[in-house]
């Protein structure tokens, strides 16, 4: 996981979610010195878990700051929209909800 933010608070919400223990590398900005969408942020992912970029996908709800982030770092990339944005972001995979995401990562490893 990769999250802007204050060090504190996003570990609060980290940890009242109780999502902690699903990841294996958790970077939030602040602690890192810097953010989403810089590729930098992405890579320092990448090798804490040891993989490639290619080997990769990021999920993110944030167009520029994760899908276009995940993609400067090499990465697939997949947006799961929101209300916040509008629907104009159609050159990415595009879900607008978590199960469908087990069909685009077949994509990604059928390409």
């Amino acid at each position: 996981m990769i999250t802007n933010g204050f060090t504190d608070f996003q570990w609060m919400n980290i940890k009242a979610l109780g999502i902690d223990h699903y990841f294996d590398t958790i970077l939030v900005s602040e602690q890192e010195g810097i953010k989403k969408p810089h590729k930098d942020i992405f890579l320092r992912a990448l090798k804490a878990l040891d993989v490639s970029a290619e080997e990769s996908v990021y999920i993110g709800d944030h167009p520029e700051n994760d899908v276009l982030g995940a993609r400067g770092a090499g990465m697939h990339a997949v947006w799961k929209k929101d209300a916040f944005f509008d629907g104009s972001f159609t050159d990415s995979y595009v879900i607008e909800d978590l199960k469908e995401l087990l069909i685009v990562i077949n994509e990604f490893q059928e390409n």
